[in-house]
């Protein structure tokens, strides 16, 4: 079951007089018991997909075209009253940046209850009951919940985090850089806890992250963004084994592999466009050591070359990408 279907997703800013193209025909889906890696550089358009999703855009943020199904649900339309009932029961995010993302002069487990009483209409006593199952579902001492945030370590503080995440029983849950921060042996546990909670409750997961050691472990299919725009589209072992489109096999390229012989990291030359004037055709063109003319003024369409692997590039299955 398709749990999120985003098709042709465009989202923009406003700055003043100009409008930045941040997201730009972006269509992707997840299943249940499904993890979606959305990978790519700083800036790319990843956690713009996430906000157009659970609706939190900015006040110069907008959804100039596509549409979002979350559980059934077309919610690009919606009331932001009507959004607001969407958020926490049907999608869920667990937020970057651990250390910030509880009010610091509450308790951890009243800040947890209130959402539960906000949107289920429960009791004070009920909602602190369901906290305390949550803090043992993800590891943490129920005895903590009257805790400050202060008071829990970077990996205590997301274990919180993403029991505030399931408190609603979502069916979709956005993880944004979610072990940022965090050292290398919490990020694995941190890691295994989302994938256990991913099976027992069969939530789709939408991982955002630019580590793509992170997204070949934990993700099904890979999505690889830039400039606002989806590259490619696969399962991962397609994605990472047999890579169709040249920007992918640069971002890959620049990660080192602690198996096989020692090589030289790959780069990528120059800076992304600027999402205000992005460039006409390819949108990686001007960074592409395989561009030609056409690159330059036509912009790829996406294409399945094999079974739900997907890529916009005009000369796909064609390059000499690992030479």
């Amino acid at each position: 079951m398709r749990v999120l279907e985003v098709e042709n997703l465009s989202t923009h800013y406003r700055l003043g007089s100009e409008t930045v193209y941040a997201v730009d025909n972006v269509s992707f889906s997840i299943g249940a018991g499904e993890t979606f890696g959305l990978a790519g550089e700083s800036g790319c358009g990843k956690t713009t997909v996430a906000k157009s999703i659970m609706r939190i855009l900015p006040d110069n943020g907008l959804i100039a075209g596509g549409k979002i199904r979350l559980a059934g649900q077309e919610i690009v339309g919606l009331s932001e009253k009507e959004a607001k009932k969407s958020r926490w029961s049907k999608a869920s995010m667990v937020f970057q940046y651990a250390m910030s993302a509880f009010n610091p002069v509450l308790r951890v487990g009243f800040q947890i209850a209130e959402v539960l009483q906000e949107k289920e209409g429960c009791t004070k006593d009920v909602a602190y009951e369901k906290v305390k199952k949550l803090f043992e579902e993800v590891g943490l001492e129920p005895s903590r919940i009257r805790d400050y945030p202060h008071e829990f370590s970077g990996g205590m503080r997301q274990r919180a985090i993403i029991a505030q995440a399931l408190a609603c029983d979502p069916k979709l849950i956005i993880a944004d850089e979610p072990v940022t921060a965090l050292d290398v042996v919490i990020q694995g546990k941190i890691l295994d806890l989302l994938k256990k909670l991913k099976e027992k409750y069969d939530l789709a997961v939408l991982l955002i992250t630019h580590d793509l050691s992170v997204i070949a472990e934990e993700s099904d299919r890979v999505g690889i963004m830039y400039a606002g725009s989806l590259m490619e589209v696969g399962d991962a072992i397609s994605v990472f084994k047999e890579t169709l489109h040249p920007y992918t096999a640069k971002l890959i390229g620049a990660f080192p592999s602690v198996v096989g012989e020692k090589t030289r990291l790959e780069f990528i030359p120059g800076v992304p466009p600027d999402l205000i004037s992005p460039p006409k055709g390819c949108k990686f063109h001007e960074r592409c050591p395989f561009a030609k003319p056409i690159c330059k003024v036509k912009r790829p369409r996406q294409r399945e070359l094999d079974k739900g692997h997907i890529v916009a590039c005009h000369f796909a299955g064609e390059l000499d990408l690992h030479g």
